[in-house]
């Protein structure tokens, strides 16, 4: 979990670099998207950090209060992201609107190069973070990398505005403007595909469904095993907790069949080693078909 903090203090350090390089590209170059752009990568600093407040929250120890520890601090804090998103896409397509109304000069050619330089590096941020969350399971880890691909998408949109604004002179000195309000809309259509999964996992919906084939595949292993019935998944930050019911003979005596749950627990920890536990459930073989899987 330090290679996530140390991914996001990365983050931190190159948006802040960021902030200042647009802003001061966006005032000489008369590029107001720039400027706009510049202000909307503050919103990524604060992401960042809720970011790394939220993963060092999510692994404190579970205590008395909290027995299944606090990873649900993930969410909230992906919650927070998803809300600086929205609020920087309302800002940019608000400025997006004023400038498109109020005459102003053609941004100069060297914006160009400091856009280009400016995607490519939200572009390698966004990769770096989103590869990271993958590793660790961090849904709001995942949040902020998609914050840098939306910071990327608004510099592409205008790069593209003042090209066109270049290229066909006078009269279009508001391409940049109007690039920068159609990136307004695309952040706004992310932040929702960030925001689905983090709500489902506060509402501990059933998606894990690759997870739990690969649990019932573990437990069906086992020596004392012979099938397993109903398993159930939820994601508590970058951890999972896993409900399975197992079934064996049903001649077992009660020492027996708490040693096989304690040995399927074991193996599949052992195996994943993101579950956190398993609450394993014997069942005697004459249930076999009492129930369906799910």
């Amino acid at each position: 979990m330090k290679s996530a903090e140390k991914t996001i203090y990365g983050s931190i350090a190159a948006s802040l670099a960021l902030v200042f390089i647009k802003g001061s590209a966006g005032y000489w170059g008369h590029s107001y998207a720039l400027m706009a752009d510049a202000i909307e990568s503050c919103s990524d600093v604060f992401a960042s950090l809720i970011v790394l407040l939220g993963i060092r929250i999510s692994l404190l120890p579970r205590d008395d209060n909290h027995p299944y520890g606090h990873g649900r601090i993930e969410a909230l804090a992906t919650f927070a992201v998803v809300l600086l998103l929205i609020g920087s896409a309302l800002f940019i397509a608000y400025e997006s609107i004023q400038n498109i109304r109020t005459p102003h000069e053609i941004p100069h050619p060297f914006t160009l190069v400091v856009l280009a330089i400016i995607i490519l590096v939200k572009e390698l941020l966004y990769r770096l973070e989103l590869k990271k969350s993958k590793e660790t399971k961090s849904s709001s880890l995942e949040a902020d990398a998609w914050h840098h691909r939306s910071d990327a998408i608004t510099s592409l949109a205008a790069f593209i505005g003042i090209s066109i604004a270049l290229w066909f002179g006078p009269g279009y000195e508001v391409a940049d403007d109007w690039a920068a309000l159609f990136a307004s809309v695309f952040i706004l259509y992310n932040t929702y595909l960030i925001f689905r999964p983090a709500f489902g996992e506060l509402m501990d919906e059933h998606t894990h469904h690759d997870l739990i084939s690969e649990i019932r595949t573990i437990a069906s292993r086992t020596p004392g095993v012979l099938d397993t019935e109903k398993c159930f998944v939820r994601k508590t930050g970058m951890r999972f907790y896993v409900d399975l019911h197992v079934i064996v003979h049903a001649q077992l005596s009660v020492a027996e069949g708490h040693f096989i749950s304690h040995c399927v627990k074991d193996s599949i920890i052992l195996d994943r080693p993101e579950v956190a536990d398993v609450l394993v459930h014997i069942e005697p073989d004459q249930h076999l078909h009492a129930s369906p899987k799910r």
